[in-house]
């Protein structure tokens, strides 16, 4: 199958799209230069995974006006199950490309916490967004992909907290897809400035269990000094959407991000997941759990970049492969010339459930310092029938057994996730998926 590769939207709409949102000058002139780009820029090469015959461009809807709603109570029950509103106090809720509900405490706007849609912030705190979007994390020319995020923008959040703020309570994003053929290009930004601190989740889910959509997400995160962001990720797309994801963290001198990321969309994906360690005594930490079924194809590529000096990098990744499902673990750890102190760890392990299912682990560390730590293992396997003997010896059904298996692989890195919704989102999806 050849994918169309044509752009299937011109300067002019994008101008009469950016004008009709009220959009600032430096958002439009920014939107048509990436546009501009992405007619040249090749896609990404992800590393042993072919891409390009798969469906980023072919669609025809690039926007879908769903209705607001005035409580969660009007979500379907898939969505309503996502929120608990005995916890959540900070909401935000997309509709296909709507802003459909949005809730933010009294005392957190009083401190200057922002949390609101991605045009709405555009709009009001023009300067503040334009500082960040796009420039230090993730960049429009980098290939296609990331232009035509810049270009096509039409979801995502944007989340500001001030010098010194702690915010106690999550904050949540909800994006739901629900017409599947209006393509999604959502941006989130998260700042957090000195010395403040924030746990932002987000949850991708469809209505749909079948697809041929297109989902291009492109997130970026800063702490500034001795700042910290938990950012947690719960993604269930539905089968038959082609989806890029690039979450990308920038931490400063000091600054922590602690990525936990579920990834569960049931159709082809790319996800690049990259943090930047800039400042002296960074860290980064990514989780990542991940369950492919049918016939999807994941390449999932994990990278902690050192330049500071004592910063440390941990990247953890489990993910069990089902039926003729594929996936491609890529693990880099990078310690630049002058990050002396510093110390890279990464565990990479693929377990498949049949003959068919295909998994590959690959662990790499590329050191230009010579006062380091460094380290990493991979695993590629298929479940041992020892166990699963030993568990039916004792009169479990085998497909029960299987589940306890697969159960007790993920459970090293589910049981690690420093959010706990997180954790019961991705152990309900889980026991979904391998049911």
């Amino acid at each position: 199958m050849t994918i169309d590769t044509k752009l299937p939207f011109d300067q002019e709409y994008i101008s009469s799209f950016s004008k009709e949102a009220n959009e600032p000058s430096w958002l439009l002139d920014l939107r048509l230069q990436a546009l501009a780009k992405a007619e040249d820029l090749a896609l990404p090469k992800p590393d042993k995974t072919n891409i390009s015959k798969w469906n980023f461009t072919a669609f025809d809807k690039h926007t879908s006006q769903a209705s607001t709603i005035s409580s969660v109570d009007e979500l379907p029950e898939v969505v309503k199950a996502l929120i608990d509103t005995e916890a959540v106090k900070n909401l935000y809720v997309q509709r296909d490309q709507t802003a459909a509900y949005s809730t933010l405490t009294e005392e957190l706007k009083s401190q200057g916490v922002i949390f609101t849609d991605i045009q709405t912030a555009a709009k009001e705190h023009s300067d503040l967004v334009e500082k960040y979007f796009m420039k230090d994390g993730v960049k429009v020319d980098e290939h296609r992909l990331t232009a035509l995020n810049a270009a096509l923008l039409n979801g995502g959040v944007f989340v500001y907290v001030p010098k010194n703020v702690e915010v106690q309570e999550p904050l949540q994003a909800v994006f739901v897809r629900e017409d599947e053929e209006a393509a999604l290009f959502n941006h989130v930004i998260v700042v957090a400035e000195d010395n403040s601190s924030v746990t932002y989740v987000e949850n991708y889910i469809a209505t749909a269990e079948e697809s041929n959509g297109v989902v291009n997400i492109v997130t970026e995160v800063f702490t500034n000094s001795n700042a910290k962001v938990t950012f947690g990720a719960v993604d269930y797309l539905a089968k038959g959407t082609t989806t890029y994801v690039n979450r990308r963290g920038v931490a400063g001198k000091d600054g922590r991000i602690e990525w936990a990321l579920g990834l569960m969309s049931e159709g082809n994906t790319v996800s690049e997941n990259t943090t930047y360690l800039m400042g002296d005594g960074s860290y980064g930490d990514t989780k990542t759990v991940t369950v492919g079924r049918g016939e999807q194809s994941q390449n999932l590529t994990t990278s902690i970049v050192h330049f500071g000096k004592h910063s440390e990098g941990y990247i953890l990744k489990h993910g069990v492969m089902k039926e003729s499902a594929s996936s491609i673990f890529n693990g880099i750890g990078k310690i630049e010339h002058g990050a002396s102190k510093s110390n890279a760890e990464q565990e990479s392990r693929v377990l498949m459930l049949s003959e068919k299912a295909r998994g590959d682990a690959n662990p790499i560390l590329l050191i230009d310092e010579d006062d380091v730590t460094a380290g990493h293992a991979a695993s590629v396997g298929r479940v041992d029938p020892i166990q699963l003997y030993y568990l039916m010896s004792r009169g479990i059904p085998q497909t029960e057994a299987e589940r306890l298996v697969i159960h007790g692989f993920l459970a090293p890195v589910v049981n690690e996730l420093p959010i706990e919704t997180v954790k019961k989102q991705l152990t309900d999806l889980i026991e979904r998926k391998v049911r």
